[in-house]
């Protein structure tokens, strides 16, 4: 018998605060790690007013102007949900990556069963900060975003901007894959 295939979905979000439910998932950004030009981005209108300064700060977004011009969440959720559809035939397991991917999953489960029902990751998620420190063996203060980009010199940088650090993190996924774990 043979494992179902694998699709690796980086997954970036923005979002007013620490925890979701309390807190508002603002954007979402995502793409085909070993593709990532394949990508999908959705601005999200807020469940509530409530917001972390120093959360808004770090993204630059504004609750008003999210408000007028995100999509209401369940529409939101239902385009996330209908792009990764295109990237996963039947018995394919889509695998969710992030970097401190617990955060960024924690938003999209939550989103995903309080507005659809259902999420299409299950509960597959692979961190990129706990495959590096297996990769290296390294502590888990060097797992820093920074310390990484250092060793492994990837083209893109993060931006707080959620696709494009989704495709980001694809990078530094793929270079991790590549040039450590290969070896192991």
């Amino acid at each position: 018998m043979t494992n179902p295939r694998e699709i690796f979905v980086s997954v970036d979000v923005e979002t007013s605060g620490p925890i979701p439910g309390e807190y508002s998932l603002l954007s979402i950004g995502a793409c085909s790690v070993f593709d990532p030009d394949n990508g999908f981005t959705v601005e999200v209108k807020p469940i509530n007013d409530k917001f972390d300064a120093k959360a808004l700060e770090v993204t630059g977004l504004s609750m008003k102007d999210i408000s007028q011009r995100g999509l209401d969440p369940a529409a939101a959720m239902k385009a996330f949900s209908d792009w990764l559809a295109t990237l996963a035939h039947p018995g394919e397991t889509l695998v969710f990556v992030g970097f401190n991917a617990p955060f960024d999953w924690s938003f999209v489960n939550y989103y995903f069963h309080r507005f659809t029902g259902e999420n299409p990751f299950g509960f597959t998620a692979l961190d990129i900060k706990a495959l590096y420190m297996g990769a290296t063996r390294c502590s888990w203060s060097d797992t820093r975003s920074s310390k990484i980009a250092e060793h492994l010199k990837p083209d893109l940088s993060g931006t707080h901007e959620a696709l494009r650090d989704a495709q980001y993190q694809a990078e530094i996924f793929r270079l991790i894959w590549r040039d450590l774990m290969s070896s192991l």
